[in-house]
């Protein structure tokens, strides 16, 4: 079958099935099954939310006005967002679902790649995010950016959470996950750097800035970037939820220099001691997101806490101190949701993030009015 005929294959069979699953009832997820989709975008719209977060668009997704499943990404999470330095967002989402050859090893009936990710030049937010192109392979879906082997124990998947541009060029930071483990307790091999001269289209990976799943760097395995004063800081949390965070920071142009790296023992910055490192954050971290807020002159972190709320913290500075967490997606409004993404544009008193909702494996923009 040339790359033609495959492509129009795949383009009819996402159709069909999308006709199928649109009259799917809403199921429960199991958290721990790979890439769960029981009822991909269930049937009943946006969540009403009652507390200080509005959903206000399904960003990916049968639902989505950016119809996703056009590049066969029928069901994906997370939705790491960064500005690419020349007027655009990026998002690179995590596993993410179609049509195609299922992996039945891993124990899925879905074809999936690991990591895509998405272009978007909107700034009206109050709308919805539009999406305007994706990196295709020869059959037209939503290629995977850095492909990874997906066998159980070895290496099941290989997953975005954090990304930077430095000087035209694009950095995005995976964790090679060995297994999912207990609900929220997966374990990595390691963490990296992937980078991108073509803006996201083309990704390679740099080994040097390995960073292994033991020792004081198990302490870097997910991360959040923040850019500030010619520093990239480093976020880091050890694989899974419930973890405390980290800080370290490395002059932008040596961001691929592992040596280069400072690391906030509490007090002062210390050069290439990963050991010296003291967490920064208590009680509960999980998928973080950090940048700087105008309107409030503060940084801003949201995790995702031990009860799978999504909190926000406030610090005058990058290192702190964090102030208490402040829910700004309680649990029991969306129990499946997780992670919160911050769009690196919004930077008023009108907060936009992009959230997971786990028993429809899609991602939704989400809006909290923020107060001095």
């Amino acid at each position: 079958m040339n790359a033609g005929h495959a492509r129009t294959f795949v383009q009819a069979s996402i159709l069909g099935m999308a006709t199928l699953l649109a009259l799917a009832p809403p199921a429960a997820a199991d958290p721990n099954t790979v890439n769960p989709i029981p009822g991909l975008n269930g049937t009943n719209g946006l969540p009403d939310l009652r507390g200080r977060t509005t959903a206000v668009a399904q960003a990916t997704g049968m639902l989505s006005a950016n119809r996703t499943q056009d590049s066969n990404v029928l069901g994906t999470d997370l939705g790491i967002m960064w500005d690419n330095g020349s007027g655009q967002t990026l998002t690179a989402f995590g596993d993410s679902a179609g049509l195609g050859v299922p992996n039945l090893l891993a124990g899925s009936l879905w074809s999936w790649r690991s990591n895509t990710l998405y272009r978007s030049n909107d700034r009206n937010l109050a709308d919805g995010m539009a999406f305007d192109s994706t990196p295709r392979d020869l059959l037209g879906q939503s290629k995977e950016l850095v492909p990874s082997p997906k066998i159980p124990f070895i290496e099941i998947s290989r997953i975005p959470t954090a990304g930077v541009a430095v000087d035209g060029v694009q950095y995005m930071s995976l964790m090679s996950v060995k297994n999912w483990g207990d609900p929220g307790h997966w374990e990595t091999n390691y963490s990296s750097l992937a980078v991108s001269t073509d803006n996201g289209e083309n990704w390679v990976q740099a080994p040097e800035t390995n960073r292994p799943s033991d020792g004081a760097n198990r302490n870097f395995q997910m991360n959040a970037f923040l850019k500030d004063g010619g520093f990239v800081y480093e976020y880091g949390t050890p694989p899974g939820r419930g973890g405390l965070a980290y800080v370290a920071r490395v002059p932008e142009k040596q961001i691929r220099d592992l040596a280069a790296y400072e690391y906030w023992n509490g007090t002062e910055w210390k050069k290439g001691d990963v050991n010296a490192a003291a967490p920064i954050v208590f009680g509960g971290v999980g998928e973080l997101s950090v940048q700087y807020n105008e309107f409030l002159g503060q940084y801003l972190m949201l995790t995702t806490d031990n009860f799978n709320s999504v909190v926000m913290r406030r610090s005058p500075s990058p290192t702190g101190p964090w102030g208490p967490a402040e829910v700004l997606l309680d649990a029991r409004e969306l129990p499946t949701a997780y992670g919160a993404y911050m769009h690196p544009w919004s930077t008023g008193p009108d907060l936009y993030f992009l959230t997971t909702v786990h028993s429809n494996y899609n991602v939704l923009l989400m809006r909290t009015t923020l107060n001095r």
